[in-house]
């Protein structure tokens, strides 16, 4: 009894002892207290983010005209939006605009990626520069440059009349040339960093096993490049769809985009009627995020399906 007691003493505090050597040791003093600042930092700053939209999506349900005070909930807000003419032909000519320009832009912002990835040719650096220059000037000298070139070639502000669901759109040929002026160097970027992260072995793949330059693009280089061109596409949508500056330079006398025609309701005084817009605004992004994401997924089974 006394021997088998002694080894099952001994037995637990070798496994006491491994316990406590397994242990992690303490941290410190300034390593706790630094983890709790960046976590405060953090939550200080998702607070920043997202408090004023989670303000914003409250109070477009205000019974109130006046946004000091809550009156009670109420939807009478949205259905003065639905029933606004002048905002509803707003909000189809931002629509009209951003889909025009995105495909445009999506297309020639492809192309020039490619370009740019895979060519070597003269004036290649020039290219470059010229590229990322609407990305990095303030937009404010960017519209009045293009309001300037339009006034010096001609082009003005002729509108392009078409009937839509309806509707009677008018919409300027300088504000869809002015977006698309900006939106190619987004979408460019965008596909062409995509380009670099591609392997070309698959590529060279393909033609060793007799495809030729059309079938390698079609069947291989184009389903890896579809997330990029995806995300630059809804990019461009995104920044078209939300412009003010350069449409309020480029478009003329009569003609609203969303943005601007929330512009001129701000000047009257901020009502709810404006955070319903906004409200509508944001779960439309939220879809366009959902329907990216849930298209980049189809594209990476489809990339690893290629590469396998």
């Amino acid at each position: 009894m006394t021997g088998s007691s002694v080894t099952s003493s001994t037995r637990m505090q070798r496994i006491a002892s491994e316990e406590t050597s397994q242990r992690p040791p303490p941290r410190p003093l300034r390593a706790r207290l630094s983890s709790l600042a960046l976590s405060g930092h953090g939550i200080l700053m998702y607070a920043f983010l997202y408090v004023p939209i989670v303000i914003l999506v409250v109070f477009s349900f205000n019974d109130s005209r006046f946004l000091s005070s809550w009156d009670g909930f109420t939807l009478r807000w949205y259905s003065e939006l639905m029933e606004d003419d002048q905002t509803i032909l707003a909000l189809w000519n931002s629509l009209f605009v951003a889909v025009v320009s995105t495909l445009i832009s999506t297309v020639i912002g492809t192309l020039a990626a490619m370009a740019m990835e895979r060519y070597r040719f003269r004036g290649r650096m020039a290219m470059d520069a010229l590229l990322y220059l609407p990305i990095i000037i303030p937009d404010i000298a960017m519209a009045i440059m293009l309001l300037a070139f339009f006034n010096l070639s001609g082009i003005g502000f002729t509108p392009w009349r078409l009937e839509l669901f309806g509707l009677r759109l008018a919409v300027p040929y300088s504000v869809i040339i002015g977006h698309v002026s900006f939106n190619i160097s987004f979408v460019a970027v965008i596909v062409r960093a995509r380009l670099a992260d591609m392997d070309r072995r698959v590529e060279e793949a393909a033609q060793d096993l007799y495809a030729n330059a059309w079938q390698t693009f079609w069947r291989v280089t184009l389903p890896m490049m579809m997330p990029g061109i995806v995300a630059g596409a809804l990019l461009a949508f995104t920044l078209s769809l939300d412009d003010f500056v350069i449409t309020f330079f480029t478009s003329g006398a009569g003609f609203n985009t969303l943005p601007v025609r929330v512009f001129g309701l701000v000047k009257k005084g901020v009502t709810p009627k404006i955070n319903a817009i906004s409200v509508l605004m944001l779960l439309g992004s939220l879809v366009l995020v959902a329907v990216m994401r849930l298209f980049q997924k189809d594209s990476d089974r489809a990339v690893i399906d290629i590469e396998l």
